[in-house]
């Protein structure tokens, strides 16, 4: 017969003198925590419970224009530098860092359309409604230097965009105009039938590539290299603005007047990849993150969602009680925070992550942040991490209008679905969500 005995070794586990620390065995063999799920889970609550307490994303606001914000700028080296045009015709570079206005310049006569920084960073350019081009220095000039030197057209400038490597850069308004910046007339000019375009943008990747919004309920496509347009899409309802994914080449979304955003394959424009749902009224502007995994948008609804780039809805809605129609918006380079421009004359800084804590993290603070977004992540479909997760308060009007929105929509559906029944097979087509708002691709 064997006699199996334990033989333990009294230096293994007993203190050498009271201070020390008392050692505990432990197995990390899963198989032997049988309510390992149960601990992580509640931890997922509690981390994702805490998210919503800590969730205080506005920062700051800057004041000092005398008219509504009407286009904003990102400096293309210099993360602490923003630029903002007015109604008025007044353009402002800021300090992010001080929250303090700079420079001061009148620009133009009348709005002020377009602004875009110059690839290299010394210098900026504006569009306005006196029809002409400006060119600014960042830095104020030394006595005696001119202000600004002028490229005059005839025609109402309404965007502008700089290519992203040589001096180039582009502009729409009765037609999509390409400029070499030592050159006083266009070097190439595109028109497709179209009375005006509203936005034009370069590709930051494929970087020969534009597109622009049309007054056709349009989207067009260019490639500088070609004499024509490529192609163009024409939806439902008009777009207000476009903005390339500068990760991926071939998507861009744009901003619709039918309170949605569109998602969509340079190469495949039958219909959208993705459609973006929960504005209620017309979008006005958005932004990528320089990730390319989400993007902001801004609306006429007073809000600003922060959406998964294949997310039908958004992760993030800001507001606040004084911020009227927000115009426009810009994502920081540095992927932490987001600019807002409405027109009640104030320009917003929020956190692109609400809850995250700001300032220099402690190794251990940034093991415990990133160890809780992984449970948030691994537990998130669990009903009720989810139900919090995803709860936001909403102005009263938005809660009624999307509400109002729900109710329309299955109306529209019910009403489908009883046409349908009562229809020779086939008549009535099933159409997606995605094919009900493309009328054609024209190539």
């Amino acid at each position: 017969m064997k006699v199996k005995v334990l033989s333990r070794n009294p230096d293994d586990y007993v203190r050498e003198t009271k201070l020390d620390i008392q050692r505990v065995p432990r197995n990390y063999d899963p198989s032997l925590h049988p309510f390992e799920v149960s601990r992580e889970y509640t931890r997922a609550l509690n981390a994702t419970k805490l998210e919503r307490v800590f969730a205080k994303p506005f920062l700051a606001s800057l004041d000092g224009h005398r008219d509504g914000v009407n286009c904003l700028a990102k400096h293309t080296t210099n993360l602490s530098t923003l630029l903002s045009g007015s109604c008025d015709g007044e353009v402002k570079v800021w300090n992010l860092t001080k929250r303090e206005c700079v420079r001061t310049l009148q620009a133009h006569e009348g709005f002020v359309r377009g602004m875009v920084v110059r690839h290299c960073g010394t210098s900026f350019f504006t569009v306005g409604d006196d029809k002409t081009i400006k060119q600014w220095k960042i830095e104020a000039p030394a006595y005696g230097e001119e202000e600004a030197a002028q490229h005059y057209s005839g025609q109402v400038f309404t965007g502008l965009d700089h290519h992203r490597k040589e001096g180039v850069f582009a502009t729409c308004g009765q037609q999509v105009d390409v400029w070499d910046e030592q050159r006083s007339s266009p070097i190439r000019s595109f028109t497709w039938g179209v009375d005006s375009f509203s936005a034009v943008r370069f590709n930051p990747v494929e970087t020969e590539l534009l597109a622009s919004c049309a007054s056709d309920r349009s989207i067009v496509l260019y490639d500088m290299r070609e004499p024509a347009p490529l192609k163009k899409v024409i939806m439902t309802m008009r777009s207000n603005t476009v903005c390339w994914n500068p990760m991926e080449a071939y998507y861009f979304t744009c901003s619709n007047e039918d309170y949605n955003l569109y998602t969509y394959d340079m190469r495949y424009l039958d219909k959208p990849m993705t459609v973006h749902m929960d504005h209620v009224s017309a979008v006005l502007d958005l932004d990528y993150s320089p990730t390319g995994k989400e993007f902001v948008s801004a609306s006429f609804d007073k809000t600003i969602r922060i959406f998964p780039k294949d997310g039908g809805h958004s992760r993030e809605v800001y507001h606040t009680k004084r911020m009227q129609h927000v115009i426009c918006i810009k994502w920081s380079a540095d992927n932490k925070y987001i600019l807002s421009g409405s027109d009640e004359m104030n320009i917003r800084l929020w956190k692109a992550n609400a809850a995250e804590k700001l300032g220099v993290l402690a190794p251990r603070e940034r093991q415990a942040a990133n160890y809780s977004q992984k449970l948030k992540e691994k537990y998130q479909h669990h009903p009720q991490i989810k139900r919090i997760a995803n709860h936001r308060h909403l102005p009263k009007i938005i809660y009624h209008q999307t509400r109002e929105q729900r109710v329309m929509k299955e109306a529209r559906r019910k009403k489908e679905r009883n046409v349908r029944k009562h229809s020779r097979p086939g008549t009535v087509p099933v159409l997606s969500e995605k094919e009900k708002h493309v009328v054609t691709v024209v190539k």
